[in-house]
């Protein structure tokens, strides 16, 4: 603290007493910014006595932030320096002018201190909405931005009373600030819904237009309200709405009289920029919030997305492990949902998210948690519950999600969905939230696997089962992009003249580690991990390759046949790769045959249709593998360019014993004659089957009767020693 020296001691007695009655504030400060003397009107607005002011810092005296403690005490050589600010502690808004004094023995800076009216209207607002802005620049809370323009405002204009009412989502005010007026004032206004005769705050947002009452005590519009206005001594309300998106209604701006009267000139002015302020300040708040709804909360579902998920699932899990507790996680997936984007689109396929969310939700306690992971699959954490009672949730999820959904937007009475559900506990299944996940996912895996719409624990054994699955997934893309992988050939013999009528691609695999891997194991890993295209892809190019080769070296292959997944036809340009093999390979069309399930052809997708029809067109042979297996239906068979029929083996295995098996043979040799299709019978392993088949006229037939899967390399001498004229 600095020396004081005695007040004015070189002035004379009437300079002093002069200053005294001044109504200019005046203050003297050291260069360290401590106060050396004061005159009795700074005294009186302040509301301090002769016996404390003496040494204070300035910002005791005067409310400063840092920089515009800077600005005050460092002003530019012989220039003034203004601000508008508050006094502490009395709050009274004023313009501090401060001047560098630069004189010898004398104090550093004098302030000069004035009232507003002394000052023009455009200063006074203009210093307000500098400070509102930076309050809003700066990211304090909006209640606070609200509170501190009141004050400013009653500062400013100490017989006003200021409030800021909000208007929520269901039109019902929500008092933000109101600092002059008792809190049970606020209290009595929260949730009153605004209407045409809602006292001026409510009728402002009802009207979307300002009002002012001149007289509360008179005015119809408060008639209900006046009693509570009056009984704390408010008489006059001029009310402003705030606008925060088109003709929407945010908030409301008040100004209060305690005397009926009208708005004077400068506060008409002041309001105008105070509206403003407030708009900003809204319009602020309203992109933090939109800013947080995007980053933690699912924009179709409204549920916290992962990263609001993963959050809340950490502090339950610490809490859990203090308190040596129980936690569940469920994981759902919807089944077959991409086949309502596909086919519904995805407008109708958020709506559904959107429903379902909804439905989910209300099946859970409070306290638990729901969140969309991403598509449609969602999480549920279930604090304090164990695996009975997660299995009784799941069961009560699956009832929510099978009841019927209508969708009359988009012409849909009733829709029926279902879902799979895997199970994980805390701490059992994993002790980190990453565990956890990836044990319900794995228990939610085999619920799919097991036939869907159904809920499965994790098991250890699920993991190791992954574990492997992992392995076959890694050491397949190292096969295929390093030509391990293998075609072998399986004849296709008619069973009329015993000749040739074609050859069945078929891939085989063996690896260094793994030893040989069954298609059956790989292809599934190869449909779920992505690598399905390209294996089928690799096939058709080898196929076709190998089939050249062997015209080129004479060997009377005249057709090769082709697994091609469905799922290529949904994502590929089967039909455009075809071609191009063709014209490559230089093959007739009617030399290549492609073997598809009966779900392709049931899923009725226009992509996949259009490709089939394009096959058709340039020669291509369709055939339809496994037929009777799925979900048969002949109208399929009469629309779509099929060409052949492939009876399954499980139909000929007990061919000669079975009179089902026979019966049914029977019935799909006749469909196919009926339709004009081949019929390609598989599995044929014993004299008998052979006989039957040819018996009952069904035209070609493959199986280890006749050849077993060979190399490429193997063919032309299986051909040589395979005589028409061999007697069955």
């Amino acid at each position: 603290m600095s020396r004081l020296p005695e007040p004015l001691g070189q002035m004379d007695h009437l300079l002093s007493h002069t200053l005294d009655a001044a109504e200019l504030g005046l203050l003297w400060l050291d260069a360290q910014g401590y106060v050396e003397f004061a005159n009795e009107t700074f005294l009186r607005w302040a509301g301090l006595t002769t016996s404390v002011w003496r040494g204070m810092e300035v910002t005791q005296c005067i409310e400063l932030t840092p920089q515009q403690q800077l600005a005050l005490l460092n002003p530019p050589a012989r220039h003034a320096k203004s601000q508008f600010l508050s006094l502490a502690p009395s709050g009274q808004r004023l313009m501090v002018t401060s001047h560098r004094l630069g004189l010898p023995g004398a104090p550093a800076l004098a302030l000069l201190l004035s009232e507003p009216q002394n000052h023009s209207e455009h200063q006074i607002i203009d210093a307000l909405q500098r400070e509102i802005l930076e309050a809003v620049a700066l990211g304090r809370p909006m209640q606070q931005v609200m509170d501190l323009l009141c004050r400013r405002v009653e500062a400013i204009a100490p017989d006003v009373v200021c409030t800021v009412l909000e208007v929520d989502d269901q039109g019902c005010l929500r008092p933000v600030a109101a600092p002059s007026i008792p809190a049970a004032y606020g209290q009595a206004l929260d949730g009153l819904p605004i209407g045409p005769n809602v006292g001026s705050c409510g009728t402002a947002a009802w009207r979307r237009e300002p009002v002012e009452v001149k007289d509360i005590a008179n005015d119809p519009l408060w008639t209900p309200y006046k009693e509570l206005a009056l009984g704390y001594g408010l008489a006059a309300c001029w009310s402003n709405p705030i606008f925060v998106s088109g003709d929407k209604v945010g908030a409301t701006f008040a100004l209060y009289y305690r005397e009926p009267r009208s708005i004077a000139p400068f506060h008409r002015h002041m309001v105008e920029a105070c509206v403003q302020l407030c708009q900003v300040a809204l319009k602020h708040e309203h992109n933090k919030r939109q800013i947080e709804r995007l980053a933690y909360f699912d924009n179709v579902t409204g549920l916290p997305n992962r990263t609001l998920f993963s959050d809340r699932a950490e502090q339950t899990l610490h809490m859990a492990t203090r308190q040596e507790g129980q936690v569940a996680m469920l994981l759902l997936d919807m089944d077959r949902f991409k086949t309502i984007n596909d086919s519904m689109g995805h407008a109708a396929g958020d709506q559904v998210l959107a429903k379902v969310a909804t439905r989910l939700q209300a099946t859970l306690r409070e306290i638990d948690t729901l969140a969309r992971l991403g598509g449609d699959e969602f999480v549920a954490l279930l604090p304090g519950c164990c695996a009975h009672d997660a299995m009784l949730v799941a069961e009560k999820l699956h009832t929510a999600l099978r009841a019927n959904l209508p969708l009359p937007e988009f012409g849909i009475a009733e829709l029926r969905l279902s879902g799979s559900i895997g199970i994980s506990t805390f701490p059992g299944d994993g002790k980190t939230l990453s565990s956890l996940l990836k044990s319900a996912d794995i228990a939610m895996y085999e619920a799919k696997r097991t036939g869907r719409n159904c809920t499965r624990y994790f098991l250890q054994t699920m993991n190791q089962e992954l574990d492997e699955r992992l392995r076959i997934e890694s050491a397949l893309r190292v096969a295929l992009s390093a030509g391990h992988l293998q075609l072998h050939f399986q004849p296709k013999v008619h069973l009329q003249n015993l000749q040739l009528a074609g050859v069945e691609a078929l891939l085989r695999w063996t690896d260094a580690q793994l030893g040989p891997v069954a298609p059956d194991v790989f292809i599934p890993i190869a449909e779920e991990c992505g690598l399905i295209n390209a294996l089928d892809a690799w096939v058709l190019e080898s196929a076709c390759r190998q089939l050249a080769a062997w015209h080129e070296a004479g060997v009377a292959v005249p057709n090769v046949a082709v697994n091609v997944s469905a799922l290529r036809f949904f994502q590929d340009d089967v039909a455009a790769h075809v071609g191009q093999l063709l014209e490559r390979y230089q093959l007739a069309a009617s030399q290549l045959t492609l073997e598809i399930t009966e779900r392709l052809l049931l899923d009725n997708a226009p992509q996949a249709r259009s490709q089939l029809q394009a096959l058709d067109v340039m020669g291509v042979r369709l055939s339809v593998d496994d037929f009777g297996t799925g979900y048969s239906s002949l109208s399929y068979l009469k629309q779509l360019p099929v060409s052949e029929l492939k009876l399954d083996k499980s139909f000929v295995r007990d061919l000669e014993t079975d009179a089902d098996d026979r019966a049914l043979s029977q019935a799909v040799i006749s469909i196919g004659r009926a339709l004009n299709l081949s019929v390609v019978a598989e599995g044929v392993e014993t004299t008998a089957q052979y006989h039957v088949l040819r018996d009952l006229g069904c035209e070609v037939a493959q199986g280890y009767f006749f050849a077993r899967p060979m190399a490429a390399a193997d063919l032309p001498n299986w051909m040589a020693q395979s005589s028409p004229d061999r007697a069955f």
